[in-house]
């Protein structure tokens, strides 16, 4: 089946998907289940954690000031937005932007693990410390697992069920928006994607 259909074929369950905790949330508040964007023969897929309500509203990943400086980010290896695939573990919003639980991790991952397989990336790069956490241990990267703070930046070289994958921890683009200074922390780590365009 095409990338395409495969992708919509997500989409469809996520729509109906009421063993979802965020299910109910999501129809009360006329939220968009947010699946992902991007080229589904992407070399490099982008993890986040959970849209936000600017990407709930619109049902598209990365449209909020985090998503701007997201672009940014891309743009300065020389790449386009449009050339990388971006999605999150958590498909819908969480009350109040809230972190996603546990539960709500395990429940949304399997259409993470498809989205993996029809895109067969060569580099997932993990946005944050919960698609960080959630990426390596799915990849039995478990053993090199440290906080965010010691090991962004950095790439960890693995096998998927189609070949070698190489996954890349980075920061979320939301914390620049906290902390200036994070900025310049974020585009240096951006660095180490550039062998893989």
């Amino acid at each position: 089946m095409p990338k395409y259909d495969e992708m919509r074929k997500i989409r469809d369950e996520l729509l109906s998907f009421k063993e979802s905790p965020l299910y109910e949330y999501r129809n009360v508040n006329k939220f968009f289940p947010v699946v992902g964007e991007g080229n589904h023969d992407a070399k490099i897929m982008f993890v986040g954690e959970a849209p936000g309500l600017n990407e709930a509203k619109q049902g598209k990943p990365f449209c909020g000031a985090a998503g701007k400086f997201l672009t940014e980010l891309v743009e300065s290896i020389g790449l386009k937005r449009e050339q990388v695939y971006i999605t999150n573990i958590v498909k819908d919003r969480p009350p109040e932007n809230r972190d996603p639980t546990l539960e709500e991790i395990e429940l949304y991952a399997p259409f993470l693990v498809r989205q993996i397989e029809i895109i067969q990336p060569k580099v997932i790069a993990t946005l944050g410390r919960h698609s960080m956490n959630y990426v390596m241990k799915h990849f039995e990267l478990d053993l090199e697992l440290e906080p965010i703070s010691r090991i962004h930046g950095q790439i960890f070289e693995t096998k998927a069920s189609y070949g070698p994958i190489s996954i890349v921890t980075l920061y979320h683009p939301a914390a620049a928006l906290y902390n200036g200074g994070m900025r310049d922390t974020l585009k240096k780590d951006f660095e180490v994607l550039k062998p893989y365009i």
